[in-house]
């Protein structure tokens, strides 16, 4: 007889691999008859919230597998952030009223630092009314700004993006800096932390190649260092190749690009720092310029996911459930780097608490002494973050992904007041 149902939902901005990690948990569940259907919320926890509870045992199994090589969030994701305990106590009540009304006894939460902290009340609550619930976090996030785990499953694909978009963009304004532009600006995300910015420096293997300047978040911004920077690279090299990350910011801590509003979670809505940067080098110097704002396709581009940011993701499902049923509660499991060459690594574990709200930066050692490139330290972490290819199946030339039934259990509550 199949034991407790377990509760599955995405959370925050989504990745090109979340869905693999999505795939870990439904097929090593599948494999667990002791478990019992895995239950997808609607939305992330809004879905539990509402109780929209997605069926995914009424969902084939290469539908299933077809996830691993889907982008974005099959089940729907949300920015909701649960406040605290004290605030909205109302809130985790009603998660664990849903939970115990469909026989849920897991909670796997497939997010960042926001979604790890949300997973870790809800594990405090369960033992202070006493329903178990066990509660595990399943790592996620472009931005690659979680605690503890090497790096995250979301960030291998996005830095493989960003450097070769930089490269071939690169090549395009080399070839046109004689008489036309001799500027590019490519916007990348990372609003504290610059790792998606750090990662396109991969690109440039050699002197001269692009990208020559990188913006990061870590580094205050000088304005007249940066437009030096830039005539000294046109002057050497015929042309600047930029990348900039979305949170780049001045001495006093002001963002360049702080459209002056917030979002659910209350972080400034960013945006627009390319088109800055590129005025201010037009103003400033009068060269030419394009840019570019990544924006969702760098999250979205499955299409030349990261080999091994594939394999990571779907572990990280699989190990979550397998955690679980070693009786492990209010844990995430990590990424525990052994070598960089050859690249070796395990799955470890971390405790919800130590990650829950803890944003990791890149190391000053990481970026150069000028503050506009990376270091060979940086280069040898991500360097293997973006290696192998795990191209989707095509069909009439465009890739094929998963299309899901999506099907809800009926609800057995009393509609949620919002």
């Amino acid at each position: 007889m199949p034991g407790k149902n377990i509760f599955y939902a995405q959370s925050g901005g989504v990745t090109a691999v979340i869905n693999a990690s999505a795939c870990g948990v439904i097929e090593t569940a599948r494999a667990h008859p002791e478990l019992g259907s895995v239950y997808a919320g609607r939305n992330g926890i809004i879905g539990a919230l509402r109780e929209e509870l997605i069926d995914t045992s009424l969902e084939t199994d290469e539908s299933i597998a077809a996830l691993r090589h889907t982008p974005a969030g099959a089940f729907g994701s949300c920015r909701y952030k649960l406040k605290s305990l004290d605030e909205n106590r109302a809130e985790y009540e009603r998660l664990i009223e849903v939970f115990k009304a469909h026989n849920i006894g897991y909670f796997f939460y497939n997010g960042g630092g926001d979604s790890q902290d949300t997973a870790h009340k809800v594990s405090q609550l369960s033992q202070e009314i006493n329903y178990p619930i066990t509660c595990i976090g399943i790592p996620k996030t472009v931005d690659n700004d979680l605690p503890i785990t090497d790096n995250c499953p979301g960030f291998g694909s996005v830095a493989k993006y960003v450097a070769v978009s930089i490269r071939e963009a690169g090549l395009d304004v080399a070839s046109m800096c004689e008489s036309s532009t001799k500027v590019f600006v490519m916007e990348v995300m990372g609003r504290h932390a610059g790792w998606i910015a750090g990662a396109a420096g991969l690109a440039a293997e050699q002197e001269g190649d692009p990208p020559h300047i990188i913006v990061f978040p870590e580094i205050a911004f000088d304005t007249n260092a940066f437009l030096a920077k830039v005539k000294s690279s046109v002057e050497q090299h015929g042309y600047c190749a930029i990348v900039v990350s979305e949170g780049a910011h001045y001495e006093d801590g002001t963002f360049l690009a702080d459209q002056g509003t917030r979002d659910a979670f209350g972080h400034a809505q960013l945006g627009g720092v390319a088109p800055m940067l590129a005025n201010m080098i037009k103003d400033g110097l009068g060269y030419k310029y394009h840019w570019a704002v990544s924006d969702y396709l760098q999250r979205a581009a499955r299409h030349i996911s990261s080999g091994t940011d594939v394999e990571q993701a779907y572990a990280m499902g699989k190990a979550a459930v397998e955690m679980a049923l070693a009786g492990k509660n209010a844990m995430m499991p990590t990424v525990v780097r052994e070598s960089s060459y050859p690249y070796k690594w395990h799955i470890g574990e971390a405790n919800l608490a130590d990650i829950a709200n803890v944003e990791k930066k890149m190391p000053r050692d990481f970026i150069t002494e000028d503050g506009f490139g990376i270091t060979e330290a940086a280069r040898e972490y991500f360097a293997p973050l973006i290696l192998g290819e795990d191209y989707p199946p095509y069909k009439n030339g465009l890739p094929d992904f998963a299309r899901l039934k999506k099907s809800l259990v009926d609800k057995k509550l009393s509609a949620w007041s919002e």
